[in-house]
Formats: structure tokens, sequence, C-alpha cells
């Protein structure tokens, strides 16, 4: 009769704060928009979230995957998040805590229910399947590394607004274990208006697994200098800046590898469909050169690419883009803004050439993996969808298998 009443317990959802690299791609992502962020931190409200896990499988760190199990009476609150230097340390719970739910636990469980369902993700959450296996967080902002620039080069016309560096850093015989489709984060120096550090800054490599030289312990990043925002206003990107002005024998402080799923295939003769835009050819370029590496030894598929820039002069990587031979990958360029040319975007090359992409897409051994801004997840998976129609095809079948077997990759922003 006088038995106490069952205590609450919560799973929490938490974001460590010492592997966040503040992306923003979990608040994008969130559908029920439980993920928020002050300059300090992203952290989850245990009020909204359902653990719907939508945010989950995009976030480039894993930082996003940490669960606590509390008494819903001592959950963090936001601010207790917004204050962490750490994620803190793992507390039992009451003895009487795995008691039968209370019934405030049925009326979150049907709250939960009501909520909207996640939308679904555009690309896979797994890598290929025979993709080698990723290190990860092997360094931290409490723990970076340091490398030494030994190359920064522009790789677009001089003439030009779009000022892309490619930026080679190596890392002596400090081990940093990289694979095509990760990334690493820099930590520019200085401080935010706030007077804190700055956070790092997210970077894809443009270089293979080993090496932007082969045998060499470095690696190369594309770096576009960031002079105005989205809206077309004066901004000055805190960390391309830095980067773009370092010199040779400069070095610079690195977090990561990230990334574990945008990679590429191991099998022999897998085939890949590369779409991209701008500093989004970084990951294409290493791929392509992990595969141009492998040329006669018979263990490379097809590729094709789908490159996207307003000119030639401002495409980068274009020299040497162009001396590839024919024979090892099938290039389309589209230019929006090339002088006397009608304006072409990579959805409508992936149309014209869709007897060659729908032939790929029918090979089990294709990967597809899309690079640049967000804005073109939509026209990609339009064009892919009418590439299918066209033959009677059912895109949303193929769609589900891609994304199932970790063969159709998006890394936008």
């Amino acid at each position: 009769m006088n038995a106490p009443l069952p205590v609450e317990v919560l799973k929490q959802h938490l974001i460590d704060p010492e592997i966040c690299i503040r992306c923003n791609t979990c608040e994008e992502t969130c559908p029920v928009d439980a993920i928020t962020h002050d300059s300090n931190n992203y952290v989850v409200d245990p009020d909204i979230c359902n653990g719907c896990m939508a945010c989950v499988p995009p976030c480039p760190t894993g930082s996003i995957d940490n669960w606590r199990l509390v008494v819903r009476a001592q959950a963090y609150s936001v601010q207790d998040q917004l204050g962490w230097e750490e994620l803190p340390k793992e507390t039992s719970l009451p003895a009487d805590a795995d008691a039968a739910p209370a019934p405030a636990q049925a009326a979150d469980a049907q709250a939960a229910a009501a909520m909207p369902a996640p939308a679904m993700v555009a690309g896979a959450a797994v890598p290929p399947w025979s993709a080698a296996h990723p290190y990860v967080n092997l360094y931290t902002h409490k723990t970076p590394i340091t490398a030494t620039v030994v190359g920064n080069y522009r790789v677009t016309g001089a003439d030009t607004e779009s000022d892309i560096h490619h930026i080679v850093l190596d890392f002596g015989e400090q081990p940093f274990p990289v694979l095509e489709g990760q990334s690493i984060g820099i930590l520019p120096p200085g401080t935010d208006a706030q007077g804190r550090p700055h956070h790092a800054r997210q970077y894809s490599l443009a270089s293979p697994r080993d090496g932007e030289r082969a045998g060499y312990n470095n690696l190369s990043l594309t770096v576009k200098r960031v002079t105005q925002d989205h809206g077309g206003a004066a901004a000055h990107g805190v960390c391309s800046n830095y980067l773009c002005d370092l010199a040779r024998n400069d070095t610079v402080q690195v977090i990561g590898p990230f990334g574990h799923t945008f990679l590429m295939p191991n099998h022999p003769r897998a085939n890949l469909i590369m779409i991209c835009t701008g500093t989004g050819s970084a990951p294409m370029r290493a791929m392509t050169e992990r595969s141009r590496r492998l040329i006669g030894t018979n263990e490379i598929g097809k590729l094709m690419l789908f490159f996207g820039a307003r000119t030639e002069r401002e495409l980068p990587y274009f020299g040497p883009l162009m001396k590839l031979p024919r024979d090892f990958i099938d290039i389309n360029l589209a230019l929006s803004r090339e002088a006397g040319q009608p304006k072409r975007y990579v959805q409508d090359l992936i149309r014209e050439r869709a007897g060659q992409v729908r032939e790929l897409l029918a090979d089990r051994n294709t990967c597809i993996y899309v690079c640049g801004l967000k804005g073109m997840e939509v026209g990609v998976l339009d064009a892919l969808r009418e590439v299918m129609m066209q033959a009677g095809e059912d895109w949303s079948i193929l769609h589900d298998v891609l994304r199932r077997e970790g063969r159709l990759h998006f890394e936008t922003y």
C-alpha cells in the first residue's frame, strides 16, 4: 500500500562538445527542432527530442551519438549543456529505476508517436560493403595534431572571383591515417567575438589514402576563400582566409579524421558516379586519384564525373582533369556562366547522359557520390528519378536499395 512510485527514467540524447565541430548538420536534420546552439555548444532539448535518430547518420564525427540514462526529473537542461566543455560522467540510477514505467512515460510515448516522422534521408547511413575501415576522432580540440604546410597553390584562374586553393599538409612521423571521402577539422588561431578559441572548420580530403604524394604522410585540401555570405553580403571566412594565406613551412592545428560512411568502395572493378560543384570536387579528386594509381592493376571499374562550375576558369583542377585519359574517366562539365554557351547544371548533364547513367545504375558494383551545396540534392535526385522513369523503372525502389546497400552518398553544406 505504501510502496514508492516508480522512478521515471529517460534515455537522454547528448552531444559530445569535445568532438563536435559545430557543422550544424544535426540541427538542419532534426525533424522536430530539438537541437539548438549558441556560440559555445550544440545541444539537445530533452523536452522535445523523441529519439528518432534522424540526426545520427549524417553527423561526420559521431559526436551526436551519445546517450545517458537519467532520472527524468534530473535531466540535463539546455542551459546545462550549453555550458559544458565535456560530457558529464555517467551516474548510477536509483534502485527502483527499473520499475514499471510511470503513467507520465506512457503519455510521453504517445506524444512522441504523434510527432512528425523524420524526412527520408537522401543518402545512405552506411558505407559501401567493401570500404576500408576508417579511423575517426584520433585527435580532438583538446589534443590536436600539428601539420606543416608543404604547398599552397591557387587552382582557379587568377582573374576570377573564385579564389580556390589546393593546400598540402604534412604530418611527418605522426600517425594520421585517412581514407578517400573522409574530412578533417582545422583549428584557426585566435578567438571569436566572445573571446573563446575558434571552433574547428571541416574540410574534405582532396588526396587518396597513401598521400598527396604517394608514399608520404601528407594530405591535401581544397579551400575556397570566403568573402561573401550566401546572400552576397561581405563576410570574412575566418578559417578559409587563414588557410588560403598560409605559406610553406607554416604549421596548422588539425583534429579528426572524420567520416565513416562517405567512403570509397574497396573491391575490384567498382564503378563510381561522382557529382559535384566547386570545392565539392575534393573527395572526387581523392577517389579519382586513388583509381588513377590503380591503372593497370585490373582493379578499377568505370568512373563517371559530373562537375559543375560557373566557368572553366572557376573550375578547380581544370588543367589536370583534362589530362586524364578519356578511357579512364568519363568527364561531363556543367558550366552555368560560360560566355557564348547555354547555362547547364549537373542535373542537366545527368539527363543528357541518361543511357550511360542507367547502365551504371543497373550494376550492383556502382556507387554514387554527391558533394557540393545543399541545394543540389533535390536537383540530382530529380534527375536520377527521370533517368529511371524513362526506362519504365521505379526510382523509389532503386533509391531505397542504394541507401540500404551504402551505394548513394551525399555530403552537402
